[in-house]
């Protein structure tokens, strides 16, 4: 009878296994994934990664995303001549996120899901996430939440790095700096 019991229990831990394992995760290939721009040109994520590493950020315009996107922006101009791509994602209206895009200058290849079908094919319900992908298509790192200090941006810009075999951008040092210069009162 222990045997039977033995394997009774095997059988229902693979299960359980089976049934809680992510789709989405780090070491497995990226999602098939394709969105339209606000141009209507297709963004197709294998074609994007198949010329080099690219980091997907599903996000919103709200105030901690906002204050997000400069770390997510200086990230992205710190490693695009390496070849990354950086996709935001956002979830917000179109006519709200073209105002944004204007009004905050944003520097990399963007679209709208007002439907969030696209936090649905990367298998999260956390805004924002980001999911760095390695040229080739395998998830390398995902971050998940907000951090306005720009940690997350620092923590994706050592793994962006190690992806392009170059040296680690400061990204937080550097946005922190221009923000304490735009901060400082003007000497009249």
């Amino acid at each position: 009878m222990k045997p039977l019991a033995l394997l009774l229990a095997l059988v229902a831990t693979v299960a359980v296994s089976s049934a809680d394992e992510k789709k989405v995760a780090i070491g497995k290939p990226a999602p098939d994934f394709k969105i339209k721009d606000a141009t209507g040109k297709e963004i197709n994520l294998a074609e994007l990664t198949a010329k080099g590493p690219v980091l997907v950020r599903l996000t919103c315009g709200c105030l901690g995303c906002d204050k997000e996107l400069p770390y997510f922006q200086e990230l992205h101009t710190a490693y695009k001549a390496q070849g990354l791509t950086s996709l935001a994602i956002f979830r917000e209206p179109d006519a709200k996120v073209e105002a944004y895009v204007k009004e905050k200058k944003l520097n990399m290849l963007y679209a709208v899901d007002t439907k969030g079908e696209s936090w649905k094919v990367f298998d999260t319900k956390t805004m924002p996430s980001n999911f760095l992908i390695a040229k080739g298509g395998q998830i390398v790192k995902i971050s998940a939440g907000c951090d306005t200090s720009g940690m997350i941006a620092e923590r994706l810009s050592e793994a962006t790095a190690k992806l392009t075999g170059t040296d680690k951008a400061e990204v937080k040092t550097k946005v922190d700096g221009q923000k304490a210069v735009a901060a400082k009162p003007a000497v009249k």
